[in-house]
């Protein structure tokens, strides 16, 4: 552990035992926000100073197991002792390096998804209602509830447009690695000579902003339609303007929702979606100015990015970011996008490990 990281660790470990006190104080109790986000802090540093606490308590065993190679007796059991120590505080030292990692702040964050038909047609429609379908299936095992928001349906099935809000803790951190382009190289249903074609959509996944007052938005640069929900029909069609459209004149940026029967609700689910989508543009723009200097190995995110091909004849799936192939291409698109994910966040993970180290 090199000392840098030491004093890094002393600091949780101070502010850990700050916070405990804060907690306690009357003051502080009453305060419902302050109250709420000391908890937060306090819940994040707890395994880093615990760990901390069992390495300091290792090396200090390791310590007085070396004093004991002097006596003959308990020479074999210090050996032992030492291996065991030097062993604990190894695997304890890469445990705090992982936990001292910055976290991303949106990770704990719900997300919006958006699925867009690429090149392809008909085709690339379809593929990102399977797409869509395998991020739902996923969601619900994870236990997120799922809202669309807003959809422009394929001719022959699936959709040109899906939006969709995941509400549940920890969604950005898992779908965040879905933005990029995705490829499907299959036998369309619509192909009669059995030839393979290929297709793409785009995913964008966006961090909710969890205040929108938060977001400078000028109510002057809106332009706000509503419009009747279009359906299947039956009793959840629409009779009045419910649905909303809002555009953000300055960046043409144009959203909309007709996911509930309150024209109200509509529009504070567009305003949010809205803020997400601007916030995005910033902190994408700030990310390409960053990125001459260093990019992530599993990539930058850009929805122009190719991050995966699809390969129907084959059952393979290849992640193009980390030269991940995998051919469990059924159990993937089902919904286990784990096999998946797994693999980019420890990649993310090694990266992050790797910048840690060289600073």
């Amino acid at each position: 552990m090199t000392p840098q990281i030491a004093r890094r660790l002393e600091q949780a470990q101070e502010r850990y035992q700050e916070i405990a006190l804060l907690l306690s104080d009357p003051d502080v109790m009453s305060d419902q926000n302050q109250f709420r986000d000391l908890s937060k802090e306090y819940a994040q540093l707890e395994p880093l100073v615990q760990n901390f606490e069992q390495f300091n308590k290792t090396q200090q065993e390791l310590e007085e197991a070396q004093e004991m190679l002097s006596d003959d007796e308990l020479q074999d059991l210090a050996k032992e002792s030492i291996q065991q120590a030097e062993q604990q505080l190894i695997d304890l030292d890469e445990a705090l390096k992982i936990l001292l990692l910055p976290k991303d702040p949106n990770d704990d964050n719900n997300i919006y998804i958006e699925v867009r038909a690429g090149t392809g047609g008909d085709e690339a429609a379809i593929f990102a209602g399977d797409l869509f379908r395998m991020y739902s299936r996923y969601a619900e095992k994870q236990r997120w509830k799922v809202s669309v928001m807003s959809t422009n349906e394929g001719d022959h099935g699936g959709f040109k447009e899906i939006i969709a809000l995941v509400e549940g803790e920890g969604a950005y951190s898992r779908f965040k690695f879905e933005s990029g382009t995705h490829r499907v190289q299959r036998v369309p249903e619509t192909e009669s000579q059995g030839r393979v074609h290929t297709s793409a959509c785009t995913v964008a996944v966006l961090p909710e902003v969890e205040n929108v007052e938060s977001i400078d938005i000028n109510p002057s640069d809106l332009r706000i339609d509503t419009f009747r929900s279009s359906g299947a029909g039956g009793q959840h069609v629409n009779t009045t303007d419910s649905a909303v459209r809002i555009t953000h004149i300055p960046t043409n940026t144009v959203v909309e929702c007709q996911d509930e029967r309150s024209q109200h609700k509509n529009k504070a689910k567009a305003m949010s979606l809205l803020s997400a989508r601007i916030l995005d543009a910033e902190q994408a723009k700030i990310k390409s100015e960053q990125s001459e200097a260093r990019k992530l190995q599993v990539g930058s995110g850009d929805r122009s990015q190719r991050i995966r091909t699809y390969n129907y004849p084959q059952g393979r799936i290849s992640d193009h970011r980390i030269n991940l192939t995998l051919y469990k291409l059924n159990e993937i698109i089902d919904g286990d996008l784990d096999l998946v994910i797994s693999p980019l966040m420890q990649a993310s993970q090694a990266e992050l490990l790797t910048q840690l180290n060289q600073s």
